[in-house]
Order: C-alpha cells, then sequence, then structure tokens
C-alpha cells in the first residue's frame, strides 16, 4: 500500500519549521560596509530583513533593498549563511542569508525607507563589531572573508551560549 496524500500531507505538517531572513552585503569603492540603522532596535544591521512565506531567499534579498533603501541593486552570490536559535518571544531558529549586493559608487541614490529606518553609513570592516549584534557581526565577517575569497558561501557556526549579543528583537 503507498502513501497516500493525506499521510504525506500530514508528515509535511509535522516538521519543524523555521523563520528566515535575507541580506545584501553592500560596500563603498574603498571597502566600506553599508549598514542601516532600524528604528525599532538599538542596533544597526545590513540592509535586508525577513522572509515573505515562500519567498525565495535572493528575491526577497532584493525586495528588501528596495523597500529599505530604494536601490534595485543585482543580488550576487550567496556569500554566508547562519542558524540563530529561537530567542525571547521569537519561538522559532532563525536561517539568515548573506548575499553579495555589490559595490555602491553613488551612495546618493539611497532612499530610506523612514517607517523603519532612521539612517544609513558606511563603517569600515573593523568598526562593524561596534555597530551590530556580535552573531550578525560574525556573519558580516564571514561575508567579507567569502567576498575576498571567492570561494564561495560560508556557514557561520552559532555563538555559545552564553557569550551571545545584547538582545536584539529580530534580524
Amino acid at each position: 500500500m503507498g502513501v497516500t496524500f493525506t499521510d504525506e500531507a500530514a508528515w509535511y505538517a509535522s516538521l519543524a519549521t523555521m523563520y528566515g531572513t535575507a541580506a545584501a552585503l553592500i560596500t563603498s569603492p574603498s571597502g566600506l560596509v553599508l549598514l542601516v540603522k532600524p528604528n525599532y532596535r538599538e542596533l544597526w544591521s545590513l540592509p535586508g530583513g525577513v522572509l515573505e512565506d515562500g519567498e525565495p531567499p535572493h528575491i526577497g534579498c532584493a525586495r528588501e533593498v528596495r523597500e529599505e533603501l530604494g536601490l534595485s541593486v543585482p543580488v550576487g552570490p550567496l556569500l554566508a549563511v547562519d542558524w540563530i536559535a529561537p530567542d525571547g518571544p521569537r519561538p522559532k531558529p532563525l536561517i539568515a542569508f548573506v548575499f553579495d549586493g555589490g559595490v555602491l559608487a553613488d551612495p546618493s541614490a539611497i532612499v530610506l525607507q523612514e517607517e523603519e529606518l532612521d539612517e544609513y553609513r558606511f563603517v569600515p570592516p573593523s568598526a562593524v563589531p561596534g555597530h551590530l549584534p556580535r552573531h550578525v557581526a560574525l556573519r558580516v565577517a564571514a561575508a567579507l572573508a567569502a567576498r575576498r575569497s571567492g570561494a564561495g558561501a560560508v556557514y557561520v557556526p552559532a555563538v555559545p551560549s552564553g557569550e551571545g549579543p545584547a538582545k536584539s528583537g529580530n534580524e
């Protein structure tokens, strides 16, 4: 006797689920990293955000960059992937994708989404940890290294328990 559609649907419904985010690593010609300051949390972020239900990560990345910055940048290769454990009000794990958003020579084209963002800035890679939660800073460092090496995407290991950043709310 074969598996019925009902059995298969029930099996899929029983599987674990998780949330997803996608962000773009965009740099200046001199290598500075573009960060955005959400108005709903203390620390900064890469441009990007939460994926919509069923949305492919690279499409969500492009959509978020358009919404947040008014830029239509080509979404390049995947640079880093990170898994973040459930935390506080977020009951499920999060998978975070970082794509290569390229080099932005003319930041005057940026139009901030004022409903969510207060400002943007380009910072040296060495200053990124001072702006981001620790696990996000590690993800950005891994993405920068993957871009430099050209060896492909890297998996960013989870931050060990007790060594995480201050709670930031979302990615």
